[in-house]
């Protein structure tokens, strides 16, 4: 592979920025996951945990894993809203625009409404059904959007659009078809929840996320010469189709997986990157690590903020992330007309 005269003194810029933003972002991390840890429909403190066992055990078996899911959930769709801003070199781009998060949730709505709760060597049949879901997406939307060796970024929005719409209006259809209570398990699902009891699934989806992720980061440098254009990234010994296919599928299954534990949880891979960029600049291998620290903060503090805004009841985070993201992806989009307009 060939190097740049200024690859070295640029990786080492990136590397000690990369350690100033770290701490900072952990320290953000540990004060959301506490405040998170507290808050919900009856508070939980220090002291409560100490004195009484009833709580104690609330906590245990459903806050702390609850708070983690939120941290996992978060962090993946910030990372791979990130990393798939790069690859389609669109600014709007995030697994729910480009309608990945309608695939994998029309695979799992499949599953759910069959009943299917068996695991196929372990892994949920959910799971694989969503997998396959997103991966679709992906495909027909690139497809759609492609035109010879360009990606028309107006053109990957609308395709997004449209097939978020055929697989939303695809989910109700199941949800009219089958019986009530698996309907109502389908809309619950749906709305984005990350009701959780134990560790058990937590580790399950680990086993996907971290070799998903860690594809993610291992191509960040690959990711930024991409973001530049596809002919450039091609001179300087990216075998560009290779990154493309392994972003694919690394995205498609943490897309997967967060959205079969936790439903259509949108707009957080486009809010939290953005974030990042402003404050850290263009350079992936700054913005992938530090949108999944904001990204597991940003969510861990909209959960909480959906367990008590109408406590005792509980707001599905899908609902507070669509109404934060919603107004933010239309200042993006009038913010960058003249992208969304090829």
């Amino acid at each position: 592979m060939v190097r740049s005269v200024t690859e070295i003194p640029v990786n080492a810029l990136i590397g000690a920025r990369l350690r100033r933003a770290l701490p900072l972002l952990i320290a953000l991390v540990v004060g959301a996951s506490i405040i998170a840890l507290y808050l919900g429909y009856k508070e939980i403190g220090l002291r409560t945990i100490l004195s009484d066992a009833l709580q104690r055990d609330v906590f245990f078996r459903l806050r702390l894993p609850r708070v983690l899911m939120a941290a996992m959930v978060g962090g993946s769709l910030a990372a791979t809203g990130a990393a798939l801003q790069a690859l389609f070199r669109n600014p709007l781009a995030e697994p729910f625009t480009l309608g990945v998060s309608g695939g994998a949730a029309l695979g799992a709505a499949v599953a759910l409404s069959a009943g299917l709760s068996l695991n196929l060597l372990g892994v949920p049949i959910v799971f694989l059904s969503a997998f396959v879901g997103a991966g679709l997406a992906m495909y027909v939307v690139y497809s759609l959007a492609r035109a010879g060796q360009i990606v028309m970024p107006g053109a990957l929005l609308l395709a997004g659009v449209v097939l978020n719409l055929c697989a939303s209006a695809a989910v109700m259809l199941l949800q009219y078809l089958t019986d009530y209570t698996r309907a109502l398990q389908i809309l619950r699902w749906m709305l984005g929840t990350l009701d959780t009891v134990g560790y058990d699934l937590i580790w399950k989806m680990l086993l996907f996320l971290i070799p998903a992720l860690a594809v993610l980061f291992y191509h960040s440098r690959d990711l930024n010469l991409i973001a530049i254009g596809s002919d450039s990234a091609e001179t300087l010994g990216i075998d560009v189709v290779r990154v493309e296919r392994r972003v694919y599928v690394a995205s498609s299954l943490i897309v997967a997986v967060t959205a079969s534990v936790g439903g259509t949880i949108g707009f957080v891979g486009l809010i939290v990157p953005h974030t990042v960029r402003l404050i850290g600049g263009q350079d992936l291998r700054l913005v992938l690590p530090c949108s999944f620290l904001v990204g597991a903060a940003f969510l861990m503090i909209a959960d909480a903020a959906a367990r008590t805004v109408i406590s005792p009841s509980e707001l599905p985070v899908g609902i507070l992330t669509a109404l934060l993201g919603g107004p933010f992806f239309l200042w993006l989009m009038r913010r960058d007309r003249r992208v969304t307009a090829l």
